[in-house]
């Protein structure tokens, strides 16, 4: 028993020892290779209240005190996103019922327009008559300060891609629906290669999966590849190996969990670099409304020093001011 006790610490320390060395940081060089990669939530949205969110939560109906004219989603928005110094912007985007792509965040149209029912049983005319900043309010009800200036703004996915010719996009797919993603990738797979290599998509997984079958040299981050991802890491980052869920091009990780991630940061970079994958640091994980971006500068100061990975935030004009006041 004894024997085996010893060859058990021996393996232990020799375990260690190996873990130790395939992952300090002390033998990379941690030199700054780039600014971080700015990605703006919905363009440059209006944010709102987390307490006791739930997914059913009509968020407009609960918005901040407005510091800009903006709606999420709207070309508008994006324009202002890349002003404030994005460099992707994240949309949401639906089929409606003559083939088109309609950009738009919620699943329904009661929350934020004066519409109703889904928004994919809708042809894009009908939803570009509403009013998409019908529902806004930050007093319970008592004002609505984008209530008859929403109406037109509603975009194609057509017309954000011709309005932003050269710009990179993120497109998170709302529902958990295959064809969806057949759709999806039919269209992709229509735009020039230029176009395409532009573009990313996540979101559900059935669908977000069928465009990765189609075209998998779009980099993809489905609900479920993104959690085994995280996880499957863990349990073998130590040996140097990214995992297969981790190698179909997107990571996301929320920034307290981060530092608990096998060389983190600069080894890790190192990797996900290397394998092709594109890393987006979110806001931290609370445990019971989940994750936000990284929308305040301390946040943005639990960064490690030369981090050029993805910065991914809701507050645009607040982070890229931050950034360029740095000359990050």
């Amino acid at each position: 028993m004894k024997k085996k006790l010893r060859y058990l610490s021996v393996f232990v320390v020799l375990f260690a020892a190996f873990a130790w060395a395939n992952n300090t940081n002390l033998f990379v060089d941690a030199a700054d290779d780039g600014r971080p990669v700015l990605l703006a939530h919905r363009g440059l949205a209006q944010t709102f209240s987390r307490e006791d969110l739930r997914n059913d939560t009509c968020t407009a109906s609960r918005i901040d005190p407005p510091e800009h004219p903006h709606i999420e989603n709207t070309l508008a928005s994006m324009e202002a996103a890349f002003v404030a110094g994005a460099d992707i912007v994240e949309l949401d985007v639906h089929p409606t019922t003559d083939g088109a792509f309609a950009v738009f965040h919620d699943w329904t149209l009661e929350c934020r327009t004066n519409g109703h029912g889904r928004t994919r049983d809708h042809t894009l005319a009908e939803l570009q008559a509403l009013d998409i900043g019908y529902g806004y309010t930050a007093d319970g009800g008592a004002t609505f300060p984008f209530r008859g200036k929403g109406v037109g703004p509603m975009p194609s996915l057509d017309a954000v891609l011709t309005a932003f010719p050269m710009r990179r996009f993120l497109i998170n797919v709302k529902s958990n629906d295959a064809d969806e993603g057949e759709k999806l990738a039919a269209y992709i797979a229509r735009l020039e290669p230029q176009s395409r290599a532009r573009l990313m998509v996540y979101g559900g997984t059935l669908p977000v999966e069928a465009v990765h079958e189609t075209l998998p040299e779009i980099p993809i981050g489905s609900n479920r590849g993104l959690k085994d991802c995280l996880i499957r890491y863990a349990l073998i980052g130590w040996s140097g190996h990214v995992p297969g869920a981790c190698r179909k091009g997107m990571m996301m990780v929320p920034l307290n969990v981060a530092p608990w991630l096998w060389g983190w940061p600069h080894r890790f970079m190192e990797r996900m670099r290397t394998a092709g994958v594109q890393v987006f640091v979110l806001g931290p994980y609370d445990g019971t409304y989940g994750t936000t971006g990284i929308d305040r500068r301390e946040q943005l100061d639990r960064l490690p020093a030369g981090f050029s990975g993805g910065i991914w935030t809701n507050r645009i004009d607040r982070i890229g001011s931050v950034m360029k006041t740095a000359g990050r």
